[in-house]
């Protein structure tokens, strides 16, 4: 089976953080999103990054940068979608999503979502903490099912996948999902390297 295309979710405003693009911050030596490329990329075929406004900022990052084609920032279900269609238009069957803010990502992720994917190829991450809803294994042919629902108001990833039946990868710890939303998160990841 052929690995999942990786998309790494930058779509969000970033309002905690005052605005901008998380992503880009400094954590150690690097960018975070460095961080996010180096444990996600072994375990994919190939990465793209969903942002919404000007590309050209990510132009270092060497990704093809994908934009929302549902309007007004509806969230991450919007960034999933995008990346099944470009998954779509490339040859891939199933995309793997993770937050471009969470420099700790397990680097087993696309293998552990693949076994709870089962049948369908539908997973969600979960951690002691709860459900990481942007961490999935999403098949392409949920797409026109995603598409409707967010044209027709679904917002939450949960209450997508609980309707397609997803399944659930369990991971043993909460500090792989850690985000940083805030100055203080960023403090936070730092003392963690």
């Amino acid at each position: 089976m052929r690995a999942p295309l990786g998309i790494i979710l930058a779509g969000g405003q970033a309002t905690r953080m005052g605005g901008g693009d998380k992503g880009l911050l400094r954590l150690d030596t690097r960018r975070i999103i460095d961080h996010v490329i180096a444990r996600l990329d072994p375990q994919c075929d190939g990465l793209a990054l969903n942002a919404n406004g000007d590309p050209a900022r990510f132009a270092a990052l060497g990704l093809t940068v994908i934009a929302d084609s549902i309007a007004d920032h509806p969230g991450p279900l919007a960034g999933v979608l995008a990346g099944l269609d470009h998954a779509a238009a490339t040859g891939h069957s199933h995309i793997v999503t993770a937050a471009a803010d969470t420099p700790f990502l397990p680097c087993d992720l696309v293998p552990q979502l693949q076994l709870a994917g089962g049948a369908a190829g539908l997973a969600l991450a979960a951690s002691p903490g709860g459900r990481q809803p942007t961490f999935g294994l999403w098949p392409v042919s949920l797409r026109a099912n995603l598409r409707q629902a967010l044209l027709d108001g679904t917002r939450k990833v949960v209450q997508f996948t609980r309707t397609h039946d997803a399944g659930t990868a369990e991971f043993p710890d909460d500090a792989a999902f850690f985000n940083v939303n805030t100055p203080d998160d960023l403090a936070t990841a730092q003392a963690m390297l």
